[in-house]
């Protein structure tokens, strides 16, 4: 183990480390004014504010030392250029682990489909790996959630920055990093939803597709007598344009649009493909017919008005031309002709199918004007009982008018029912075919919206959308089987059931239910209703789908996901991998074809691996299920006092840049829902998470789990017995150790003296402490993360990278509170902002 741990630190010292040093020194020629001198002051501000957070100073203390020959406006410009200096820092050591993906992580090993095939193989599995294949899918949706604080240009240059480092050309390395240097990291204006469409558009053009036809070819390669259908396994699903939740920009047009950039995108894709494919088909009679797919596919896709060219037709052609390849030509070059084909058959013209979300508040709302505005509800809807409600919808016959409402969201909502239509007509049923409901609290949420569609002018028999409710809340998860049930007794909804394959799928909120229950027990409670609802589908003949709403870090579901999947018993529902891939996520875990395909690769052997060689009946024994409750409960009793302190929000809002999100121009959504006070039920989860992650104490992703353990200290050795011997236990401590290494609580000890919120930031560093007290017991280890070396040296290295950040920051943070001066507040404002940007991206799963 040792050794092992030393050979991955010395790998990463190699590919990283070492030229992160090297590389760093570039930063001296970018074109700051006194730059020179700036990157030698940011090098002892840096060891100053560890040398100062070690004895104990505060962030005011260390930066009013430092600069105690400076003028405030001298001071403040320096604070500024660290800034700049720091957050191309970060980008230099993002674009350094990218380079180095393939050399930091075993692309043969654990988890891939190398080891997978090898498997299969030796054990003579070929039949059964077509068998579930024929069953199995992933599916991941890009949303537009608002992580990414990299602007596209700054992507853009991360990509060829990567491409340099990766062919050790200094010159070229060089040239980026001062093309770095003069590129706004800064968002002067917020995104639009249509802007945040085509950010994701470019992922999946440059890195999806690429990735995803990789993963069917070398599958097809692999068993190549074995005819296996991959149309289905690997989807990718879209919520940019499509999630109205919360976001009062995203409109119809907005929808319409993104679909048709969608489909244009999967069109260039075929095209530059074909063109790829004429340098090595140039036999007679095939060159002819390639010329005219290209001809046909250059003005689909960049020619205004023609909307004539259908899958079908592509595929013909490609089919074609395959026979006479294999006829006429000896096969040469039909596997190149075969990635295209399994392409084309995946995303079709669709790319990425685009979901359609909405708050259930705003269904009953448009319900209701509907009611009192037109006969197709019952004058007195609004006083009706559950029952009757569900019972009214489902009674619907006729189209309703939507020119004859004055609202703007009303109009919306019930304009975008026929949306989903033409979209389908144009891209496919594929393009658009879910619509799921926020804050489904009762069977009601589930068939307003069939009832909407209804109103749309859908008919029941020819309804091709799955309605999926979204369960956060730990109420709502404890709930969910009760509602589904009614659903599924539900003649009218059970028949439409019946017509979607028998299939129901199930959105649950990790994000949400952290936020509501803390880590432990939102992840119980998920757990918890996915067994219930695989035994309640089972019950009425159904199959259940599962999509998860995860984010980035732990506290948001994210972190090591691909080991809860693979952790699972049979007793959940594991036919279909569906998780949200968000923001920051999108360009830290998906960012490169490499990173891409070995996270896919991950999803896909959980799926299929465990399924072959290491299927279990159950997750948790009946005793080991008693002990995760109770630890759950224990913990949600050790969340609920921290939450329900009265200072509780204030102290969030006051001393950490959670009132500053809206500012940061990351996304096109607000931060919360409706525009009264905040509350934590209107506060979203992104900034809720991202606010403790920049604050470095990390709340949703360890609270509760020290006090749990304390309590249950009589079971330790029980406790310690789960830990290594249940797969997902142990991947809730190891991602639990993930969010505490990124904590920091000598960067706030100051505030254990505030008359306000000294107690609260107690609460929290003592939590932090029992936390750190009893994994050592169970875990054995002394260090968090000790066992992912290469992951430890990697959390390390940033967190250093952006103590002058944080530092700032909650110097910033401090004087804006004891300032009246307001010109001097909003320069603060401004520099608690600029900030945010390096130490969330320094994170790359920060919220």
């Amino acid at each position: 183990m040792i050794q092992t741990v030393s050979g991955a630190l010395e790998k990463f010292q190699n590919s990283v480390g070492i030229k992160f040093q090297l590389y760093n020194s570039l930063f001296l020629s970018l074109p700051f004014d006194g730059i020179d001198k700036t990157g030698i002051l940011l090098s002892l501000f840096n060891t100053d504010c560890e040398e100062g957070f070690r004895q104990g100073k505060n962030p005011q203390t260390i930066i009013e030392d430092f600069f105690k020959n400076k003028s405030e406006a001298e001071k403040l410009d320096f604070l500024f250029r660290f800034v700049q200096y720091a957050e191309r820092q970060v980008v230099l050591f993002d674009a350094l682990e990218d380079a180095a993906f393939t050399k930091l992580h075993d692309i043969n090993g654990a988890g891939t489909l190398n080891q997978l095939e090898a498997r299969i193989l030796q054990e003579n599995r070929i039949s059964d790996l077509a068998e579930r294949l024929q069953n199995f899918s992933v599916r991941l949706v890009l949303t537009a959630h608002p992580t990414q604080f990299y602007p596209g240009t700054v992507l853009g240059i991360i990509n060829d920055l990567v491409e340099a480092i990766e062919q050790n050309d200094v010159s070229l390395i060089n040239t980026y990093l001062q093309q770095l240097g003069r590129t706004p990291f800064f968002k002067k204006q917020k995104p639009t939803p249509f802007d945040e469409a085509n950010s994701l558009i470019w992922y999946l053009e440059n890195v999806f597709y690429e990735a995803i036809g990789n993963i069917a070819s070398d599958l097809k390669n692999s068993f190549p007598k074995e005819n296996l259908d991959l149309t289905d396994l690997v989807k990718m699903g879209f919520w940019s344009g499509g999630d109205r939740d919360g976001n009062p920009f995203v409109t119809t047009e907005t929808t319409l649009k993104t679909a048709d950039a969608l489909r244009l995108a999967a069109l260039r894709c075929y095209y530059r493909d074909t063109r790829k494919l004429k340098r090595r088909l140039t036999f007679t009679g095939v060159d002819a017919l390639l010329a005219e797919l290209e001809n046909k596919l250059y003005k689909e896709a960049f020619s205004s008005g023609r909307n004539d060219l259908t899958k079908d037709e592509i595929l013909g052609y490609l089919y074609q031309i395959r026979a006479m390849l294999i006829e006429k030509h000896n096969s040469l070059f039909v596997h190149l002709l075969d990635n295209l084909l399994e392409k084309v058959n995946t995303f079709g013209l669709y790319f990425a199918s685009l979901d359609i979300r909405q708050d259930s508040s705003v269904h009953a709302k448009v319900l209701s004007e509907v009611a009192s505005r037109t006969d197709a509800l019952p004058k007195n809807y609004d006083e009706l009982t559950e029952p009757e409600k569900i019972e009214s919808l489902l009674k619907i016959t006729k189209k309703i008018d939507t020119e004859i409402f004055t609202d703007e969201l009303t109009k919306d909502t019930l304009q975008n029912i026929g949306t989903i239509k033409k979209i389908q007509t144009k891209n496919g049923e594929q393009g658009c075919k879910r619509y799921i409901i926020s804050h489904s609290e009762n069977a009601l949420n589930i068939i307003e919206v069939f009832g909407l569609f209804l109103l749309g002018g859908w008919e029941k028999e020819s309804l091709t959308i799955d309605i999926v409710p979204l369960f956060e809340t730990i109420a709502d998860l404890k709930d969910a089987s009760r509602i589904m049930k009614i659903l599924y007794e539900n003649p009218a909804y059970r028949e439409h059931l019946a017509r979607r394959k028998n299939t129901q799928t199930i959105m649950l909120g990790f994000s949400d239910g952290t936020k509501d229950g803390g880590y432990l027990m939102a992840n119980w409670s998920i757990y918890k209703a996915k067994k219930e609802l695989t035994q309640l589908a089972k019950d009425h003949g159904l199959s259940v789908i599962f999509f998860d709403g995860r984010g980035g870090p732990p506290a948001r579901g994210g972190g090591k996901t691909h080991k809860f999947y693979s952790s699972m018993g049979a007793e959940i529902a594991n036919d279909s991998i569906e998780l949200t891939i968000q923001g920051q996520t999108v360009s830290s875990n998906f960012g490169t074809v490499n990173a891409a395909q070995f996270n896919i690769e991950q999803l896909i052997h959980a799926g299929i691996y465990n399924h072959l060689f290491a299927a279990q009946e159950q997750t948790f024994s009946s005793d080991e299920e008693n002990l995760m409750q109770t630890l759950a409960e224990s913990a949600l009793r050790a969340y609920e006092e921290l939450k329900n302190h009265p200072n509780f929000l204030d102290y969030l809002s006051d001393v950490s840049p959670l009132k500053f999100y809206a500012e940061t121009n990351i996304g096109s959504r607000p931060a919360k829902r409706g525009s009264g006070k905040l509350t934590l039920d209107d506060l979203r989860a992104i900034p809720f998470v991202g606010a403790w992650s920049q604050l470095k104490q990390n709340v949703p992703g360890f609270y509760g789990v020290g006090s749990a353990l304390r309590e249950m200290s009589g079971n330790l050795d029980e406790i310690r017995k789960l830990y290594h011997s249940n797969l997902f236990f142990k991947t809730l401590i190891d991602n639990c150790e993930m969010a505490m290494q990124k904590s920091d609580f000598n960067l706030t000890e100051f505030l254990s003296e505030h008359e306000i919120y000294g107690k609260i930031w107690q609460m929290i560093h003592d939590e932090f402490g029992l936390c750190r007290e009893y994994l050592e017991k169970i875990t054995g280890k002394e260090d968090l993360m000790s066992d992912f070396p290469i992951e430890q040296q990697s959390v390390q290295t940033r967190e250093r990278i952006v103590l002058p950040l944080t530092t700032i920051q909650q110097y910033a943070l401090t004087k804006i509170r004891e300032s009246d001066d307001e010109t001097l507040k909003e320069i603060l404002g401004k520099l608690v902002i600029r900030c945010s940007f390096g130490i969330i991206n320094a994170g790359r799963n920060s919220a």
